[in-house]
C-alpha cells in the first residue's frame, strides 16, 4: 500500500482538508464551508469551548497535524479564548497548508463562508501535491471501540477483532485498545501482560481511578441497551470488551493525545484525572473515537452488537457486527458480518482473518461503509488529564 508521506516521517491513508472551528459561534459558518466546498476529502472538525483547557488544545494540535490530514482551514468567531495564533504555528511547523479566517474581520457569515470556499479549494490544491510513497503494515495504527453491545459482541466480533489485533502487532503495528471503565473485573489479567512491573502498576491505578469515576459519578459503561441485548453485568461486559485486545503483550499505557513511539499494544486511558467532577463527560463512542484519532489511529474497528452507524472525521471507521440479526437488519451500515461465527459459516480465526484483510484494504484507499456514507461524526469537550508516569512506555528501541 501507500501513504502520503507527511514532514516528520510519518504517513497518511487519507489526505483530509480539516475546517476547524474554534468555538461554537464559528460552528455554523465552518459547517456551510464544508457543504458549499462539496467535496468528500473536506471534514469538519472543531472545539466548542470558547476557552480552551490544556487538554482541548493539545487534541486540536494533534487532530490538525494528523498523518491523514494534508491542509486545515482554522475558523475563528474572533472574541474567544482560543490561541489561534499558536495552533496555526503548529500547523504551519508540521509542514502542512493552514489558513485562518476570523468572522468579525471578515465582515460576518455570507462573507466568510464565501472566503472559506476559496481557501478550502487551495488547500485541496495543496494537498493534492503531497507525495504517495510505500507504505508497511509496520507504520499503520489501529484503533479498536465497541458501541452498543449485547450479549454477542463477547463472543463474535470482540474476540475477532482481538485475532486481527494479534496479527496486527505480530507484523510490528502499533494496536490501541480503550477504555478502562469498560475493562472492570478484568484488571488481573491485564496486570499479568504488562510488558513491565512498573506498566503493570500504572494500568492498575488506571483501573482504580475508572471505578472510582463511575462509583462517584453514579453511572458506568453498562447501558440500558446493553441490559436489553443479553448482558447481565458490568464484569460480563468488561469481558467481552477485553477481548478487543487480543492475546498480545500490553507494551504501554497511554492517554489521549499521545501517540506511542513504537509497535505493539497499548491501552489508551480515556477516564478524567484528578476528582471526578460533572461537565467532564466520558461515556460518548465519538468522544472516544477522536481520542483514539488523536493518538495516531489512521483508522478504528467498531464492534457493535445492537448497531450503530456512526464513523468520524479524519480516519475511516470499520464496524464490525456481533449479532447476525443485526446485521441482516442494517447491512448497509456494516463492514463485516462477525455474527457468521453463530451460525456455523466462520469461526473467530476465519472472521479474524477478514477484519485484517479489510484494514489493509481501507488502508490502501477502500471506502469503509461509513466513509462511503458521508458519516464524519465528531465530538471535543472538556476534560483533564496529567502527563503520563515514566513506568507507561518502555524505552523506545
Amino acid at each position: 500500500m501507500n501513504g502520503y508521506l507527511r514532514q516528520d516521517g510519518r504517513k497518511g491513508i487519507r489526505n483530509i482538508v480539516a475546517v476547524a472551528y474554534l468555538v461554537e459561534c464559528a460552528h455554523h459558518v465552518s459547517r456551510q464551508i464544508v457543504s458549499k466546498s462539496n467535496n468528500d476529502n473536506v471534514h469538519l472538525i472543531g472545539f466548542p469551548g470558547c476557552y480552551p483547557n490544556e487538554y482541548a488544545l493539545n487534541m486540536m494540535e494533534q487532530l490538525c497535524t494528523h498523518p491523514n490530514v494534508g491542509g486545515v482551514l482554522l475558523v475563528s468567531l474572533g472574541c474567544e479564548g482560543f490561541n489561534r495564533e499558536s495552533l496555526q504555528a503548529t500547523i504551519a511547523a508540521s509542514g502542512r497548508p493552514v489558513e485562518t479566517l476570523v468572522i468579525q474581520q471578515q465582515g460576518g457569515t455570507l462573507k466568510t463562508i464565501q472566503a472559506g470556499v476559496s481557501k478550502v479549494q487551495q488547500l485541496l490544491a495543496q494537498a493534492e501535491q503531497t507525495e504517495l510513497v510505500p507504505m508497511d503494515v509496520s507504520e499503520l495504527i489501529v484503533g479498536t471501540i465497541c458501541g452498543g453491545s449485547d450479549g454477542t459482541s463477547g463472543i463474535t466480533a470482540n474476540p475477532a477483532v482481538g485475532r486481527c489485533f494479534d496479527k496486527l502487532v505480530e507484523a510490528n503495528a502499533t494496536c490501541i485498545f480503550e477504555e478502562t471503565g469498560e475493562l472492570i473485573g478484568c484488571e488481573d489479567t491485564m496486570y499479568q501482560r504488562a510488558a513491565t512491573p512498573e506498566l503493570a502498576k500504572e494500568i492498575e491505578a488506571a483501573m482504580i481511578k475508572a471505578a472510582n469515576y463511575y462509583t462517584t459519578m453514579g453511572y458506568g459503561s453498562f447501558a440500558p441497551g446493553n441490559a436489553e441485548g443479553g448482558l447481565t453485568t458490568q464484569e460480563e461486559k468488561s469481558m467481552g470488551a477485553y477481548c478487543k485486545s487480543g492475546d498480545s503483550q500490553i507494551h504501554g499505557l497511554i492517554k489521549p493525545g499521545d501517540v506511542p513511539p513504537q509497535g505493539g499494544l497499548y491501552l489508551l486511558d480515556v477516564v478524567p484525572d484528578g476528582e471526578p467532577r460533572f461537565g467532564f463527560p466520558n461515556i460518548s463512542d465519538n468522544a472516544e473515537i477522536v481520542e483514539l484519532i488523536a493518538s495516531g489511529s489512521h483508522l478504528v474497528l467498531f464492534t457493535t452488537g445492537r448497531g450503530s452507524v456512526v464513523g468520524s472525521a479524519i480516519s475511516p471507521v470499520i464496524k464490525i457486527c456481533a449479532n447476525p440479526e443485526t446485521y441482516e437488519r442494517m447491512a448497509d451500515d456494516m463492514d463485516i458480518n462477525a455474527g457468521k461465527i453463530m451460525n456455523g459459516e466462520g469461526d473467530v480465526d476465519s472472521v479474524g482473518q477478514e477484519i485484517y484483510d479489510l484494514v489493509i484494504e481501507v488502508a490502501n484507499k477502500a471506502p469503509s461503509k461509513s466513509e462511503a456514507m458521508g458519516h464524519q461524526e465528531f465530538i471535543l469537550t472538556y476534560k483533564q488529564f496529567e502527563p503520563i508516569g515514566p513506568g507507561c512506555l518502555p524505552a523506545t528501541a
